[in-house]
């Protein structure tokens, strides 16, 4: 062990994106944990204020600031580490670290790098030397070349031959990536590619081989393992985040997987790897053919499943080997008994599926491949492929229950072979609908180039569900029947379903559960043993499977509580809600309570071995929820801190008698149903925007006309604003209440006005029966229409009214005190001419409790989990939070580098992928080093600006003067421009797209001649966001910071016009709370 090591920095991986997500707070959070097992002071840099990395007790010291070489550099200054961890932050922390490398900078601060050495990083990244280096052993990698010119480029294309595949260089998760058949395609690829990076790789296309992963594990004493081999569901073509993965391999024989496994070792070993990294390939099952395709040296997406799929906590071994402790010094920290050096052994299965939301976003391509869209994962545990693989389908929360018995068609007009042969996010059910229309598995693998090996797993499902579909009656039903379903993965609503389809689900479903268990089929709870059984090992890591006659432990028999997880990572579900969970299981536990979690998400920290005292990687379904209910019988379950889904099993769980913790379930329905929670408002007197529940189109039409457009419609039970949407004129409503009408059938569709120019306030709260006892005010930069969780924000508020302030704790009080609400509650209001009205309240955790827990430096869920175990709590000062000396500012970040064709506007249905949150002295600083930490960058000379309507284009003539002030150049398209010159304001004309004149915005956006463009869409019609589309889709395209909001961009100007660079203060989250 390096004994001179006393105080080390951590890079942190900033906002939560799209290829770069909650794995990266785990595997942080391990680091962290590992460091301080050790005695060493710790410093952590990493802005989002979501995570539980940031929190309380993790590192030493937090600084809330960009992951970029500047702000880096000045740490380290301030700091004087002994040593620096770059490999826990992703492809944000590695790109940094390589930078600062280049200008020396660890030399001159005398930092060292732990862990694998930036030059071994450099070679595994830079792909001319990564091939030249396994070369030398005889290891085989795909013909590729690195250019630098797109000439060069093409000529490389014509020496290696097509189908090629582009990738940039130093790009996360396949970013500027694409295949090539002919030369338009590859030079429109490589065009794009060169804007994300300085040198582009044209190589050979391997597509329709088999993708293997092995994570490889080696010490500075040359000690070397492999921890998990892994295989894709889908062959090369499709980014592995982008692509079902099974683990441990199903398909490859001993010798294929041996030989594999040997390469591995060879390949890290002669790298120079110390710690954790993966190595992928592309497999020809044919030939036995192999290439590499690349190595991480960094813990990636995959070491979290992999951590998370054996029980080998990957992060934690490799911060150790950093720190220069070897595999046999080391213990397993899961199993206890096992030392670090032996290779898991499975037996289970293990699957992982991405989760995409690309419905979320007009215009955006469906089609995957090379780059990486999807925005969380799940992972599935079962005794054989089909369990598994079934499980997985149901927890990605898409409303499918599993391969088959969905509501899913190809959509008309569409073939069959098209969806089989492209991949996009739904092809998985096309294969369902092959077998449907008769397709033999060899065709369907002619079509898709899915081993046969899965596809005859999967036929063995299909076989079954039409076995349910002959019957007619549940009494047809046999004991032999239903037990060979259930060890295939059916859940019973699935066997209802396919017997007595889409009507009286739940209640079917209960009639299904009643037969199963008279039948005596019931689950068994397996442990995780990593071992296979060979070693004596404990672990309290489990899943259920009807592969098993006996459990392998007893019920808790302590006062336990059961907290249930919030799931698949979403856009409007992500880490937040896993920090008040995990904040949740710490508070249970430090009062003495046994923390049973159940969650099946591997990217995160609630699902890591030592948070709770039994880990369930398990369904948050009705059916596994009551199976583990019933097994360990615990106290009372947790539902309010895992965001929409536990709340949703609210009153299910209720029906069957299970002990929920805090408001009752019949309040939550109320809450929760429009129509009710809107009566219920107008009996207490309380404003809200006028609204009406739809029965028949006649009358939307009549309630438009009396309060006029726009209008907000949507269904009861949301997440996120899912089919929410504002409608400016009656073509869009006749499109929209078509959509809305297919998301809720059982519920009804709501029709309201919208209030336009109107403050929109957030307020979270905890309270104790019916009584707030604790809350927080945060205020959003954006008027109302933007969606609160894609909403900038600042807490404590710096612009609203006392009086203001006064009336929402009023009706809050009133709300808390009908709803008799104990634990954890939010409210949204809207305030205009200093009247408030409510649009909505969540009886659970909001996304910005650790925003405003952390800021305030006042943990709310901790005191939200005491309300609901009964404990006495303190009644909290919340007023004095304007008196703080410094100012919170929460930013969005969005992802829409990555959705091809996506149309970068805000709405009310939300976009945003993660957020950062950083403290400053003033209002301007705060905001600055949140927009910096998103990924904008302080323009340099020239901006354009396209106003739209013209409140906005008000809204903007301050900030342009400012701009002119500071001496940039401003360019304006037509209306924009000719309004800036009747309030004195000098701007170049530049004419629209649609306009084919020159100066046109798009050679000038295709030129980079605009360091920041600003488009503020007019209305929501289609002719206006085509030509706006053009310029917002170009500017991100080609990577140039876009604002579409004129309040954002109005903050944004003043602060970077007030404030340069080198004002930012570097002061530590302890500095700021003065602790």
């Amino acid at each position: 062990m390096l004994k001179d090591i006393k105080k080390v920095l951590v890079l942190g991986s900033g906002a939560l994106k799209i290829g770069e997500a909650g794995e990266f707070d785990y595997s942080g959070s391990q680091a962290l944990k590992a460091l301080k097992e050790e005695g060493i002071q710790t410093v952590l840099i990493n802005p989002n204020i979501a995570t539980v990395q940031t929190s309380e007790g993790i590192a030493d010291e937090i600084y809330f600031l960009p992951v970029t070489p500047y702000f880096v550099e000045k740490v380290i200054q301030k700091e004087k580490p002994d040593g620096i961890m770059v490999a826990f932050g992703g492809q944000t922390a590695l790109n940094c670290a390589v930078e600062l490398n280049k200008n020396n900078i660890f030399d001159k601060y005398n930092v060292r790098v732990l862990g694998t050495p930036i030059s071994v990083i450099e070679s595994t990244e830079d792909r001319d030397i990564f091939i030249e280096k396994l070369d030398e052993i005889g290891v085989l990698t795909a013909r590729s070349e690195a250019v630098e010119t797109v000439a060069d480029a093409m000529e490389a294309g014509k020496r290696i031959g097509f189908p090629l595949i582009i990738r940039a260089a130093y790009a996360l998760g396949g970013l500027g990536s694409g295949f090539a058949n002919n030369d338009e395609e590859l030079l429109e690829l490589v065009e794009k590619a060169f804007t994300y990076s300085s040198q582009v790789l044209v190589e050979e296309s391997l597509k329709g081989w088999k993708e293997v992963e092995y994570e490889v594990v080696r010490d500075s004493a040359d000690n070397c393992i492999t921890v998990c081999n892994m295989e894709n569901f889908d062959p090369i073509g499709v980014h592995t985040g982008e692509s079902i993965v099974v683990a441990p391999s199903q398909t490859l024989s001993n010798s294929e997987y041996h030989k594999l496994r040997e390469v591995a070792i060879r390949t890290i070993r002669h790298l120079g790897v110390i710690g954790e990294c993966n190595i992928q390939y592309a497999f020809d099952t044919v030939s036995e053919e192999y290439r590499v395709i690349e190595v991480n040296a960094r813990l990636s997406r995959s070491s979290a499943l992999a951590s998370k799929a054996t029980g080998y906590p990957l992060a934690f071994v490799a911060a150790k080997l950093a720190l220069g402790y070897t595999l046999d010094e080391l213990k397993n920290s899961v199993t206890k008994t096992t030392s670090a050096m032996f290779e898991p052994a499975l037996d289970y299965c293990v699957v992982k599926l991405p989760r995409w939301d690309l419905n979320k976003f007009y215009g955006v391509r469906r089609n995957i491949g090379s780059a990486m869209k999807s925005v969380g994962e799940v992972m599935a545990v079962g005794r054989s492929f089909e369990e598994a693989i079934q499980k997985g389908v149901r927890m990605l929360d898409i409303g499918h229950r599993g391969f088959v018995a969905n509501g899913f068609t190809i959509p008309e007009g569409e073939s069959l072979d098209t969806w089989l042969a492209e991949p996009n996010d739904e092809r998985l059910y096309a294969v369902t609908e092959a077998f449907k229309a008769g397709y033999s598995i060899e065709k369907i693998h002619d079509l898709t180039k899915i081993d046969l090996w899965f596809l005859q797993r999967l036929e063995r499902i299909f076989n079954t569900s039409k076995e349910f579909e002959a019957l007619e009656r549940f009494e047809q039903i046999d004991a032999d029947l239903i037990g060979r379903a259930k060890k295939l993965g059916f859940s019973d609503q699935q066997i209802a379903v396919l017997v007595k389809g889409e009507s009286g689900v739940h209640r079917n479903e209960l009639t299904v559960r009643e037969l199963r268990k008279n039948f005596g089929i019931k689950p068994v709870i397996k442990q995780i043993d990593t071992l296979a059984a060979e070693f004596p090992a404990q672990t309290n890591y489990l899943y259920t499977t009807y592969h098993g006659t006996e459990n392998d432990l007893t019920p808790e028999t302590e006062k336990a509580v059961c907290i249930l997880g919030s799931g698949v990572y979403r856009i409007g579900s992500s880490v937040e809600f896993d920090w008040c969970g995990v904040n949740a299981a710490q508070t249970a536990g430090k009062n003495g309570y046994k923390t049973i979690i159940i969650n099946y998400n591997p990217e995160t920290v609630s699902t890591d071995y030592d948070t709770s005292d039994r880990l369930y990687f398990e369904e948050l379904s009705f059916e596994r929820v009551m199976d583990i209910l019933e097994f360990e019988n615990p106290h009372g379950t947790i539902i309010s801190t895992g965001g929409q889904i536990p709340n949703n099993l609210a009153m299910k769980l209720y029906d069957q008698n299970m002990p929920i913790l805090g408001t009752s379930p019949l309040k939550i329905d109320d809450a929760e149903n429009r129509h009710k929670f809107s009566e219920i408002l107008d009996e207490l007197g309380i404003d809200q925007p006028r609204w009406k529940e739809l029965s028949s189109l006649e009358a939307i039409h009549k309630f438009v006309d009396e309060v006029g457009f726009p209008v907000l419609i949507r269904p009861s039970y949301v997440l996120s604003g899912a089919a929410m949407n504002v409608v400016s004129n009656t073509h869009e409503l006749d499109a929209f209440l078509k959509l809305a009408k297919e998301v809720s059938p059982d519920y009804p569709v709501v029709v309201s006005e919208f209030v336009q120019g109107a403050k929109e306030i957030e307020l979270d709260a905890v309270c104790q029966n019916g009584e707030i006892v604790d809350y927080a005010i945060s205020e959003h930069v954006e008027f109302a229409g933007v969606h609160s969780g894609d909403a900038t924000m600042y807490y404590p508020p710096q612009k609203v009214y006392i009086e203001t302030i006064r009336q929402m704790r009023k009706v809050a009080a009133k709300i808390a005190k009908k709803f008799e609400i104990s634990g954890p509650m939010n409210i949204q209001f809207l305030s205009k001419n200093n009247t408030v009205r409510v649009i909505e309240t969540n009886i659970r955790a909001s996304r910005s409790f650790p925003f405003v827990s952390k800021v305030s430096g006042n943990n709310l869920i901790e005191k939200a989990t005491k309300v609901l175990l009964g404990l006495e709590v303190e009644k909290g000062n919340s007023e004095i939070v304007y008196d703080l000396d410094y100012v919170g500012v929460k930013a969005s970040q969005f992802s829409f580098t990555r959705l091809q064709g996506a149309d970068p506007v805000l709405s009310v249905d939300m976009s945003s992928t993660g957020e950062v949150g950083c403290i400053g002295d003033t209002a301007e600083e705060a905001l600055l080093k949140s927009m910096l930490s998103v990924g904008y960058k302080i323009p340099e000379k020239t901006i354009l600006i396209s106003g739209g309507p013209i409140e906005s284009k008000v809204a903007l003539l301050g900030a342009a003067k400012q701009l002119i002030a500071k001496g940039y150049k401003i360019y304006a398209t037509e209306g924009t421009h000719k309004f800036f010159t009747e309030n004195d304001v000098y701007s170049t004309l530049v004419y629209w797209p649609s306009d084919n004149k020159e100066p046109n915005v798009k050679t000038y956006l295709h030129d980079h001649k605009f360091d920041m463009v600003i488009n503020i869409p007019k209305n929501l019609t289609k002719a206006e966001l085509d030509n706006d589309y053009q310029i917002r889709r170009t500017a991100v395209d080609f990577n140039i910071p876009l604002i579409t909001n004129a309040r954002l961009a109005a903050a944004f100007i003043n602060a970077f016009t007030q404030l340069s660079i080198d004002d930012l203060k570097i002061k530590t989250w302890n500095e700021y709370r003065n602790k």
